[in-house]
Order: C-alpha cells, then sequence, then structure tokens
C-alpha cells in the first residue's frame, strides 16, 4: 500500500474474535466509514447538494446493511446467544 493510500484510506485493526466473515465484515464497515466522510466534507464544501448526499448515504448504507445479511453475522450472534 502506497503512503497516499495509506493516507485516504485508514485501517484500524480488528480487535474482536477472528472469524473470516467477522474481517470482511470489519473492512466493509471502514470502508463505509471513510465513504461517510468524504460525502459529509462535499456536501460541507458546497461540492454536492444535501440532497445528493443523502442519496449517497442512503445508497452506501443499503450496501453495508446487505453486507451484513450475506455474511451471516446477525445469525452468528443469534446462535452463539443461544448457546450460551
Amino acid at each position: 500500500m502506497t503512503d497516499l493510500n495509506r493516507f485516504l484510506y485508514p485501517r484500524s485493526r480488528y480487535q474482536g474474535k477472528v472469524k473470516p466473515e467477522s474481517l470482511v465484515f470489519n473492512a466493509n464497515l471502514q470502508a463505509f466509514s471513510q465513504r461517510v466522510s468524504y460525502i459529509c466534507c462535499l456536501e460541507t464544501g458546497g461540492k454536492l447538494s444535501p440532497t445528493e448526499s443523502f442519496q449517497h448515504l442512503r445508497s452506501l448504507w443499503h450496501q453495508l446493511q446487505q453486507s451484513y445479511q450475506q455474511l451471516g453475522i446477525d445469525q452468528l450472534s443469534h446462535h452463539r446467544d443461544a448457546e450460551s
């Protein structure tokens, strides 16, 4: 990863239980967070209208929800709760 990419797309270490689906969702969540930040900055700077910003944010949210559901994260947490 280049220095510019590290600057533009910072990543934090994952601190939870290491499972493939959790790692993938964490990466998706970090990408979501970074994109939300960019959209907020573009809207604040007048480059995007509030309506455009909302549409972009809504689309990103739906993508994140879809990722969550496809990875079965919710099912895994319910399964763990039932075992406890």
